[in-house]
């Protein structure tokens, strides 16, 4: 069997070859229908487009992605051509909400204030979740979940925007249905904001207006933004990047360990359908580095909770590294994304010296405490 592969899927390399396979690795936008023609798998990330262009005609049994988005894949082509699909929801719902707890603790004065949530899947819930253990009132849209389960529990996109402090964005990209999200957040949400409400988009930077956006931090009505994702990926509007307080390319979500639990997924997928027996509860334990600061943290004598929380989040995850990394050369996009630094998240570090409270909280947010 041969399967084609994006070549920046981490831990993959080695694994197919064990049961056989020919694999051939590739840069995501390289990939083309002449090399898939022939495939029995593709596995991708957000940089090859999946559907009848690149697979029609093709012996493709199943392609797979290992990112929890599928705005690259067009699912409906798939079906009609029938081509299973799968992606890896989840798999960096822990990264993303270290980014978001990352953000939090840099822009400071977090604790009491309320954070509003847009989108509670797999990644809005650890962040409802991080936010609570951090101490702040969480108010929740999400308008799918509230039709299923009922309304308690869920507020309106107004309430959201008349009563946060700080609001985040965790949607799909949708441009049709009952529930779009494309500039869900445009000119009159940003209108209805609270004066000084910091703005945080780590999903697509669709769900955001530019435009809009860009009026909002003029207008001082937002105080501050943080942005992971951007209209236009990679030629990204460079006046929103300059006044972006964080301004990050598109990496939330790329923490080894989110990459590695979306690399066991797909693997599994692409096993189960090839029907590769040997791989169907593969996993990378193991293969994992740590991070070169190591994983002790050490909490200075003294310090209060808030401090001692911020300093071992931000020992973990610094988003301002990122930034400064980004706005002193926005063209390399692609690369910084392609060439991300081992990044770990909570459960790999071991906290140490830490008072009472902040030990609890430290514990919460998944750090081993001792």
């Amino acid at each position: 069997m041969k399967i084609v592969a994006d070549n920046k899927i981490p831990f993959l390399r080695g694994v197919f070859e064990t049961a056989g396979c020919e694999v051939i690795y590739a840069p995501g936008r390289e990939t083309s229908a002449e090399m898939v023609c022939d495939a029995d798998a593709v596995i991708t990330r957000t940089r090859t487009k999946c559907g009848k262009a690149l697979l029609a005609g093709s012996r493709v049994k199943i392609a797979a992605t290992a990112t929890i988005g599928l705005d690259h894949f067009n699912t409906a082509e798939l079906d009609e051509i029938g081509i299973t699909w799968c992606n890896a929801p989840g798999c960096n719902s822990s990264s993303v909400a270290q980014y978001i707890a990352s953000v939090l603790v840099t822009f400071g004065n977090y604790s009491g204030k309320t954070l509003g949530v847009i989108g509670a899947g797999n990644v809005g819930k650890k962040v409802i979740n991080t936010a609570r253990i951090l101490g702040m009132n969480v108010l929740v849209n999400d308008p799918p979940r509230a039709e299923k389960e009922g309304g308690e529990g869920f507020v309106s996109l107004d309430e959201i925007a008349e009563k946060s402090d700080f609001v985040t964005v965790h949607v799909p990209l949708e441009y049709e249905g009952d529930h779009p999200t494309f500039h869900l957040c445009g000119s009159e949400f940003f209108r209805k904001m609270k004066d000084g409400a910091v703005f945080i988009n780590s999903s697509r930077g669709e769900a955001a207006d530019t435009s809009s956006l860009l009026d909002a931090l003029k207008s001082g009505r937002i105080s501050k933004c943080a942005l992971d994702v951007w209209e236009n990926e990679p030629d990204i509007d460079r006046e929103l990047l300059e006044r972006a307080d964080a301004a990050t390319p598109h990496i939330a979500g790329y923490s080894l360990d989110g990459k590695a639990n979306g690399t066991v997924s797909i693997v599994r997928a692409v096993a189960r359908k090839l029907g590769i027996e040997a791989l169907h509860n593969w996993d990378c334990k193991g293969l994992v580095p740590l991070p070169d600061s190591g994983t002790r943290i050490v909490i200075p004598a003294g310090a209060s909770d808030i401090e001692a929380v911020k300093y071992a989040v931000l020992y973990t995850y610094d988003v301002m590294r990122d930034t400064r990394d980004f706005k002193s050369s926005p063209e390399k996009f692609e690369e910084l994304r392609g060439n991300y630094y081992v990044r770990r998240e909570f459960p790999a570090f071991q906290v140490e010296n830490a008072a009472e409270g902040a030990a609890e909280i430290l514990h919460d947010l998944g750090f081993m405490v001792v």
